[in-house]
């Protein structure tokens, strides 16, 4: 079984980042279909890399690059004594107040994109040492960019997915689409 990621309508540009973001978004959800909250943060691996905590990942990222985008401060910057607690549930956070925070980032995503007047428009990159001094990006590139970055870390939820109970990403969207044994 695939998954297809239709346009809304042909030539759609901006309807087709935003599945194609959408898609990406539903691959690291499906990575925690029917896992208690230890399962989810358990490290299969010599990696740090949980479910749990790449799910918090992506939203924190994904929310991050929204305030660049809208060039709005980013309520939940990290600094680096706490940029680890990004890759893993701290305190009473579960993956079901982590998946209700992403829906919310994504619906606050999709309503911004869809009311920018173009998507050649730019922002600023921060300074930092890894972006080129006074670059800036468009939306365009924003929604390519969440594309890359959430699929890197789909693909480490398969891996970690199945290395804990051996279901594969074929098997959860069979299971999220509500078909039984199908492949």
């Amino acid at each position: 079984m695939v998954t297809h990621v239709p346009s809304e309508t042909s030539g759609d540009e901006r309807g087709m980042l935003l599945s194609f973001v959408e898609a990406q978004r539903g691959a690291i959800r499906r990575s925690v279909i029917g896992l208690t909250e230890e399962q989810a943060a358990t490290r299969p691996s010599v990696s740090q890399l949980s479910l749990s905590g790449l799910l918090k990942h992506v939203a924190e990222t994904e929310l991050n690059w929204l305030r660049m985008a809208q060039q709005q401060p980013n309520e939940g910057a990290r600094v680096e004594e706490t940029w680890a607690d990004s890759f893993r549930l701290v305190g009473d956070e579960t993956v079901a107040q982590m998946l209700e925070f992403w829906d919310g980032v994504a619906a606050e995503t999709e309503k911004f994109i869809r009311s920018v007047p173009d998507m050649s428009d730019t922002f600023p990159l921060p300074e930092a040492p890894w972006f080129p001094k006074g670059e800036r990006c468009s939306m365009r590139w924003l929604l390519a960019h969440l594309v890359e970055e959430i699929a890197r870390h789909a693909g480490h939820a398969d891996i970690i997915r199945e290395s804990l109970d051996g279901r594969t990403a074929f098997e959860l969207i069979a299971e999220a689409k509500g078909y039984s044994n199908q492949s």
